[in-house]
């Protein structure tokens, strides 16, 4: 079995990868794009967008772990030549995790109101996030059982399918975004802010249709429920259980920056949502550079190949920085188009290019984060990467906002921290890889 990876084979799982992970957030950027330049209420329906969007980032984020579980437990047995042991195995997991999303529904639906008052939304705001909010809700279950099928590919080394089903949902929602949000003379009312939570809804269920479609064609796993438990569900809850316990502390970070924004005033949470739209659309396209870790790195470990794993790292690494100065370079070159392409309120505009600088400079940050995160996960070391977590949020981020917060520095005051937070996260990851397969390598 082939264990000396090549920069060729990181790109063929990468770029695949970094396409299909961006179809979230593309989701949410055209959302973003179309409601911000309509002709009704624009900057509020923006502001309902950007609390919504990160609420719902963080459920899919929280239970959409389990793309990473599968994933670790399928290349791991693939490097071990065990893979008829977890067949079963997706096919439990993605049922639990669909039956979360359908209780997350009945909790929250019918107390929406009440859910986005603890984002600080109010008139308008907080009405025009109910609405978006109870027709988007319904979109999670699809999105979740397409996560859990992306992670099966992922584990059998495939993310060119994948992609092609991230393509499909992201053309529907483009299309359905225009149409529905804007109207078509004659034919189509416009829907404005709902028109834009029934595109996403219906290109969440195309892209969980056609997902099982190729998963029964391509491949020999069948997510038909079997019973008894796979001996490795307790392994795979264990992982998922550090994995959502890690997901709640970034979505702690990322509901305290909505949540600050929003108290800020309208024109504030309205440049974060543009800002940190942009910063997600980048992270998932690093994040296609981690996912080839999480996949590549499970099979080495799998076949105890340490220094292959530590070549990986630092190719990946590389590789990672150079995207993050290469988005860096292209907002800098774009930094005012950008804006207006999102939103034309002059005041807004004004807090979005105030604070966006500071977005595109983390992004070589991001890369190294992001790529050690996925190889800790394909390693299957998740309790590490809870705990680091818990560390940089808690002990870093929550601090450094307050901080900043008290000296009234606003949205300045966000990214600042949030950059903190970036740093915090990576620096123990890549000392407890560096040192724990050094000394393996050297056992071998």
């Amino acid at each position: 079995m082939k264990n000396n990876i090549t920069i060729s084979d990181i790109q063929k799982l990468a770029i695949p990868a970094l396409i299909s992970g961006i179809a979230e957030p593309i989701l949410s950027i055209t959302d973003t794009i179309v409601v911000g330049n309509m002709s009704e209420n624009a900057t509020i329906s923006l502001g309902a967008v950007g609390i919504v969007g990160s609420f719902i980032s963080m459920l899919i984020w929280v239970f959409g772990q389990t793309r990473s579980v599968i994933s670790s437990l399928l290349s791991q047995s693939l490097g071990e030549n065990k893979i008829e042991e977890v067949k079963s195995l997706p096919a439990q997991g993605v049922f639990i995790i669909v039956s979360c999303s359908i209780l997350i529904i009945l909790l929250t639906f019918f107390n929406a109101e009440g859910l986005f008052k603890f984002y600080n939304a109010s008139g308008k705001l907080l009405d025009f996030s109910v609405d978006y909010f109870q027709i988007r809700i319904w979109g999670l279950p699809f999105t979740l059982f397409t996560i859990g099928v992306f992670g099966i590919f992922r584990g059998l080394q495939n993310t060119y399918y994948p992609m092609l089903v991230a393509i499909s949902g992201t053309i529907i929602n483009i299309v359905l975004d225009i149409i529905l949000v804007y109207g078509i003379t004659g034919l189509i009312d416009p829907m404005f802010l709902k028109g834009a939570a029934y595109a996403s809804l219906i290109a969440q269920i195309s892209m969980a249709a056609l997902a099982t479609i190729l998963l029964y064609t391509k491949t020999e796993i069948s997510l038909r429920l079997t019973l008894p438990l796979n001996p490795k569900i307790k392994l795979f809850m264990g992982m998922f259980g550090n994995l959502v316990i890690r997901t709640i502390a970034l979505n702690i970070t990322l509901y305290f920056c909505n949540a600050y924004a929003t108290k800020y005033g309208d024109e504030f949470i309205a440049a974060y949502t543009i800002a940190i739209n942009l910063w997600f659309l980048v992270a998932f396209i690093i994040d296609g550079y981690s996912s080839a870790g999480t996949i590549l790195s499970g099979k080495l470990y799998g076949q105890k190949s340490f220094k292959s794993l530590i070549k990986l790292s630092t190719d990946l690494s590389k590789i990672g920085v150079l995207v993050g100065v290469v988005m860096c370079f292209i907002g800098f070159v774009f930094y005012y188009p950008l804006g207006k392409l999102f939103n034309n309120d002059v005041a807004v505009l004004n807090e979005f290019y105030k604070i966006f600088w500071i977005v595109l400079i983390i992004f070589p940050l991001c890369s190294i984060a992001f790529i050690f995160d996925g190889l800790f996960k394909g390693l299957g070391w998740m309790r590490d990467l809870r705990n680091v977590l818990l560390f940089s949020t808690i002990i870093i981020f929550i601090p450094s906002l307050l901080i900043f917060d008290y000296y009234e520095l606003e949205l300045y005051g966000i990214f600042y921290a949030f950059s903190l937070w970036i740093i915090a996260r990576s620096i123990p990851l890549i000392i407890k890889f560096r040192k724990t397969f050094s000394i393996l390598s050297q056992k071998v």
